[in-house]
């Protein structure tokens, strides 16, 4: 599994929320294993759209979609609260 480089925007809101060790953390994570249990992996609906997030801390989730069957790219990082 791949991931894209992230988006100048998204790299911002890691960095300002000190949240990118824990991105590179979870990314190595799931780029073993999509399906590993601390990543909470889910396909959101609706569910044709094929959006899916997976878990970067309790409060917040990387928002992604796939761009090949082994690539994948990050459209946005959101507090999963909110």
């Amino acid at each position: 599994m791949k991931i894209l480089p992230l988006h100048k925007e998204l790299v911002e809101y890691l960095t300002t929320r000190g949240l990118v060790r824990k991105f590179e953390k979870q990314s190595r994570l799931f780029i073993a294993s999509i399906n590993h249990p601390s990543l909470e992996t889910e396909l959101l609906e609706p569910k044709h759209l094929r959006i899916f997030s997976f878990r970067l801390d309790h409060k917040y989730r990387v928002i992604f979609i796939f761009r090949d069957k082994e690539t994948i790219e990050a459209i946005d990082i959101n507090n999963h609260y909110r």
